[in-house]
Parts: structure tokens; sequence; C-alpha cells
């Protein structure tokens, strides 16, 4: 006895908006066999569905799913949907920015001592106490961005995945996506291998710019990379028109704490 797939009254479900989906619901009869339901489903329904008709827009076929109701009677539904292709992305960012530790401000704006007093300049020292300065949490800018990929399964194999181990928390050692050598830190990978056999991998960075010219206190022409980290050493001074002792930078640092990788390995 042939196996019979009739489309339903109750069928062709569509839902609109940015991700537009349609939903076909069939009667299966002539089998006991879910394998033999589902294949005779599967030749049955259309590969891709056009929920509009007007021959632009063409969803592929998701998912594919029997479920018996009766004796040699199923009922099946299948799904189309927007699916990204292989070798398609989807890319996302933010800029809500990072918090940063800061000893030094970019500018002394004000200072103010009782009448006949003059307030001691720090030379833009924050929080200065009679042993240390104690500085204040900021938000500094930091663009943190993400990339889907989909990658062919030949692509992802096992140095591949070794590759993004060893590059999570480098920084890029040459321009990569825009950002000079420097400025872009990689955060990981995520992968996942989808039903067809490729597999969605998501990349996660985050930036933070190179300066130049900076000056803190007297010092003038410092440069730091984005994800280099700098630090002020201070020494007692005196303060001759506030006859005060003051923290006074008298040297600014710049360490390497994250080692470049070659983001080219990335493939992306």
């Amino acid at each position: 006895m042939p196996v019979e797939v009739v489309e339903k009254f109750e069928s062709r479900l569509v839902t609109t908006g940015t991700n537009p989906s349609v939903e076909l619901r069939y009667t299966i009869r002539g089998t006991d066999d879910d394998v033999e339901a589902r294949n005779a489903l599967v030749a049955n329904s259309p590969a891709l569905y056009d929920p509009w008709g007007g021959g632009l827009l063409f969803l592929p076929r998701d998912t594919v799913s029997v479920q018996p109701v009766g004796e040699m009677l199923w009922e099946g539904i299948v799904r189309y949907g927007t699916i990204p292709a292989t070798s398609e992305s989807v890319f996302s960012f933010d800029t809500g920015g990072g918090t940063q530790h800061i000893t030094q401000s970019l500018q002394n704006v004000a200072r103010y001592a009782p009448a006949g007093q003059t307030a001691p300049n720090f030379k833009g020292a924050i929080g200065v106490t009679a042993d240390s300065v104690e500085g204040v949490d900021i938000t500094v800018p930091v663009y943190h961005f993400s990339e889907t990929h989909y990658l062919d399964a030949t692509l992802v194999t096992e140095p591949y995945k070794a590759t993004l181990f060893a590059l999570t928390g480098r920084v890029n050692s040459g321009a990569f996506k825009g950002l000079a050598a420097g400025e872009c830190l990689f955060l990981g990978a995520a992968g996942t291998k989808r039903g067809q056999g490729d597999w969605e991998i998501t990349f996660r960075f985050a930036a933070s710019p190179n300066v130049t010219g900076l000056t803190i206190g007297d010092i003038t022409g410092i440069a730091k990379k984005g994800w280099e980290y700098l630090w002020v050493r201070y020494a007692d001074a005196e303060d001759a028109a506030a006859k005060a002792l003051v923290k006074k930078p008298i040297a600014v640092y710049i360490e390497k704490v994250y080692a470049e990788g070659d983001f080219s390995l990335l493939g992306i």
C-alpha cells in the first residue's frame, strides 16, 4: 500500500517580521513506520516555500516532524524559516564601555581653599592622602563586537580549534577589522555544528583605542596601545605656594599585559 501524504486544511501558518516562517501541516496514511512516514513527508513537501507568492523570497525547509495519531496514521509538520547558509555571517556590537581604575585626571579644573590659603597642586593626582593616591573608577571606551560565521565542516578541523584556543586572550599583531595593531582583544569563540553539517561559530572581541600625546603631571609625550596598562609612580614634593607636601608624578610606566597574535589565522 503506497504512503499517502495530504496537506491539511489548517495548514500554512505564516509568521511575518524580520525572521519570517511558515508551517505546513499534513496527514500521512499507509504506514506504521516513523522513518517511512518522515521520508514520505520530505518527498511530498516543497524544499523551498514562497509565503507571499511573489517569487522574491523563498524560505528553506528547516525542520520536519511526524507524530502518530492512529493506526497507520500520522500528523506531519514541515517548518520553513530563514536559515543562514554556509559562508554567511551575522554581526553585532555594543559600545557600553569598560571600567578602569585611574589615579590621574586629564585636567585639574579647579582648586579651592579657605580664605588666605592656597590649595596644594597635585598635578592631576586623584584622591591624594598622606600615604597614597587612591584614584577613582571610571568608564572608558571599549567597543565590544561579535561575529557569527557559518563555516564548512572541512574548515573546522582540530588544528583550527586549537588555533582559536591559542589566540584567545591575545591582541592583534597587525591591522584587523579596521583596528590598528594592539587595539583588538580576542575574547574567544563558541561553536555548534548544525544539522546540515556546517559549523556556527561566534567570535567575540573587545577594542580599545591606541593613544599618543598623553600628559600626566609634568610628563609629556606618552604613548600607549589600547590594551597596554599604564601606571604612575608618585613621590613627595613641596608645593611652595601652598606650603605643603604633595604627591607628584615622577614616572609613567607602560606595561604589556597581553601577548600578541596573528588574527588572520581566525580565517574571518
